[in-house]
Formats: C-alpha cells, sequence, structure tokens
C-alpha cells in the first residue's frame, strides 16, 4: 500500500504507516504493551481505572494498546489484585473499555496468563518477589502457586506444587475458555504470556522444568504444552483476529532458553496459527524484570530482528526504545514490524503523537484527537513568532 504524501513530499514514516495482520489493521506500528497495575475490581473485573489509564494511551495516538496480563483462572493469579477472564462477569467487565477504544480507532488486545510458580506473590510497586511476613500481616492473600515442578523459584518463594499429566492436559482447556471469552468480551486480539518465569515460560525453560513426563525432557517436550495451548487459543479466534505470543527470547543464563530455542519455538508457533512474536526476555529466576540481560538502549531489538529474519514471522521490539528516530530506524532497518513503548508511555502517554511531530508529520495536529486537535492547531497562531507549533520556545540573540 502507497502512504505517500500527495504533491511529490516524502512517504509517511514506518512508523505511522498503517499495519495489516489478518484482517486487523492497525493505524500505526505504536503499540502499549501489557503492564501490570494490580488495580482490578471486585472479582478481578476492569473497572474505571483501566478505562482511564488505558484510555488515554488511544487518545495518545496508538495503534493497539494491551491489557495487562489477565489470569486464565483464579490459581494462575499472579497477585489477588489482578484481572481475570474466566468467567462472565468478567468478560462484561471488559466491555465499557473496549467500546471506548475503538471508538477511537485503536485496536485493543488482551494478554492471557498464568502465574504458575511466581502467583500469589508481591506487586511491582512491592519489589515482585515472594510475599513477606509484612505482606501477610498487612492482609496479603496467599496460596499454593503451580508450576511444572515443585522447585520454588528462589529462596524465600513459596513451594509450588507440581501440575500431574492429566492436569497439564487440562490447562490446555483452561487457556481455550479465557481465549473464548476474550473474543465474547470484543477484542481484537489475544497475546498469550510464555516469557518472564511464568507458567508456560516456567515449562520451556530446561532451568525450571526438569519433568520426566511427555511435558518434560527434551525441548520438544518442554515446548509440548505451551505449543498445544497455542493451537487451542488460536482455535477458540475468529480467522480474522490476530494471535500475539510475548516470549522471553533469553534467559540471560548459560542453562537456560536460548535465542536458537526461541528461533524453533517461533516457527513452532507460527505454524500453530501465531502471527507476531513479542521478544521480551528473561524473569526465570527472580523478578519477571530481573531480565539478568545488560541493558541499554534496544537491547532486546536484536531478538525481534532474528526472529523475523529466521523464522519469517512479524515481531514486535520493546524495551528502551525512547524516541521517534530509533523506532523509525528499527523500522527501517527490517528489525521488527512493530514498536512496543510501555514506560515511557507511562511517562508520556501523547508520546505517538509527539513522536509524530518529531518525525515531520501531523504538524498541525490532524491526527490527534479532534477534542484536541482542535485546540492546539488554533495555538499555533498563538504562539507564532515566539514558540514552535509543539511549544519550544524560540530563543534569540
Amino acid at each position: 500500500m502507497s502512504d505517500g504524501i500527495h504533491g511529490g513530499a516524502a512517504a509517511r514514516p514506518r512508523l505511522f504507516q498503517p499495519f495489516h495482520i489478518r484482517g486487523l489493521t492497525l493505524k500505526n506500528r505504536l503499540v502499549v504493551p501489557p503492564m501490570v497495575h494490580y488495580r482490578c475490581d471486585l472479582g478481578h473485573t476492569c473497572g474505571t481505572f483501566h478505562l482511564v489509564h488505558l484510555g488515554r494511551y488511544a487518545l495518545g495516538g496508538f495503534g493497539l494498546v494491551f491489557v495487562e496480563a489477565t489470569g486464565v483462572e483464579e490459581i494462575g493469579l499472579i497477585n489477588e489484585h489482578d484481572l481475570g477472564i474466566w468467567n462472565d462477569a468478567q468478560v462484561e467487565s471488559f466491555k465499557p473499555l473496549i467500546a471506548f477504544m475503538k471508538r477511537q480507532d485503536t485496536a485493543i488486545g488482551i494478554q492471557l496468563a498464568h502465574g504458575g510458580r511466581k502467583s500469589s506473590s508481591q506487586t511491582a510497586m512491592q519489589g515482585m518477589g515472594p510475599l513477606t511476613e509484612e505482606n501477610l500481616k498487612t492482609g496479603a492473600k496467599h496460596w499454593q502457586p503451580v508450576g511444572p515442578t515443585a522447585e520454588p523459584v528462589g529462596p524465600g518463594w513459596l513451594t509450588p506444587r507440581q501440575l500431574t499429566t492429566a492436569e497439564c492436559r487440562a490447562m490446555v482447556g483452561t487457556w481455550a475458555r479465557a481465549a473464548h471469552n476474550a473474543v465474547k468480551a470484543g477484542f481484537d486480539t489475544i497475546e498469550i504470556h510464555m516469557a518472564h518465569g511464568y507458567l508456560l515460560a516456567s515449562f520451556l525453560s530446561p532451568v525450571s522444568n526438569t519433568r520426566h513426563d511427555e511435558y518434560g525432557g527434551d525441548r520438544d517436550g518442554r515446548m509440548r504444552l505451551p505449543l498445544e495451548i497455542a493451537a487451542a487459543v488460536r482455535r477458540e479466534m475468529p480467522a480474522a483476529m490476530p494471535l500475539f505470543v510475548r516470549v522471553s527470547s533469553v534467559d540471560g543464563t548459560q542453562e537456560g532458553w536460548n535465542m536458537d530455542d526461541t528461533v524453533v519455538l517461533a516457527r513452532e508457533l507460527k505454524a500453530r496459527g501465531a502471527d507476531v512474536v513479542d521478544c521480551s526476555s528473561g524473569g526465570i529466576a527472580g523478578a519477571a524484570t530481573a531480565a539478568q540481560v545488560p541493558r541499554s538502549l534496544g537491547f532486546q531489538v536484536p531478538f525481534a530482528e532474528r526472529v523475523r529474519k529466521e523464522a519469517d514471522i512479524a515481531t514486535m521490539a520493546v524495551g528502551i526504545i525512547l524516541e521517534a528516530q530509533q523506532a523509525e530506524t528499527i523500522l527501517e532497518n527490517g528489525q521488527a514490524d512493530l514498536i512496543a513503548v510501555g514506560r515511557q508511555a507511562q511517562y508520556n502517554p501523547n508520546i505517538a503523537q509527539h513522536w509524530a511531530h518529531d518525525l515531520g508529520i501531523n504538524r498541525r495536529f490532524e491526527d490527534w484527537s479532534p477534542e484536541y486537535g482542535w485546540w492546539l492547531e488554533k495555538r499555533i497562531r498563538t504562539l507564532d513568532g515566539f514558540a514552535t507549533p509543539t511549544g519550544a520556545v524560540i530563543h534569540r540573540s
């Protein structure tokens, strides 16, 4: 599709060109990835907090916004304050949010998750570690988590109960029902959480999966449950609805999951109907944000690039992407198809619109929601002579 501007002007930056995945067209390549906030309403439902929190990214110009990790069953909640999608009340609770996002021409997805052996743990603000005596004294709810084995994440973490072979098989149906509910709620896309040491990541990694049945052993065995779940989720989704999968591309430990493994997994996911691989890293030991990977600008972009090239599947780059030109260069270089901006979007919910200005488009605020763009376009005249349209003061000697 041609996105050139009439009159011989330069084509729109790739960051602001539409992206087509199955039957979904995103208006641009900017995505807000899932970020946990522990602000569910009663019954693990979606309420006003999430409508306001996620709605501001739609008003800020993002093409796709994901609801944070949402439990497929109660025992799989990472924390007692997380969202869930295993019952009808939860399904209904998402509908006002979904309706609002669609009115802003922003696609909305949900990340389906199971905490596995990291369930019943602290919130991120508390440290994202095991619940402490102090947490318990102040009323934190705790329960026994489940995992591929009975080995805890680390010292001080709850000891999980090892899932039986039959329970692993039943887990496929649990995820399928959650996917069915996500479709019923009206989401545009689903992402399966296979990263950061949660249930499916813990089955993939040889660090945490030392089972001896069909769901353990070699890489094929360790991939079996995640792949069965991916196939089951895909079957619950309409053909036009895209499926994302978030992976920890590397565990960051010598004996752990690595990029060779991720490329193989991505190929198998594509064969089962996945459309985009969201390339994160780390989290197999300790907090989900403990990447055990050196961090720098765009430190996970090479993961997305390799998966895109070697597995022939679309990828999403995430991780310390801070500026418009940095994001644009990633796309121009063919390193990824989508750009996820999480914490930087929290810092500036209008960052998508600001990056459009930085890349030379949207100069008269024409892509802003009209309730804002009308006022800001008129503001240009007010600023004429002493500031730029975006408000940078013009200093003259």
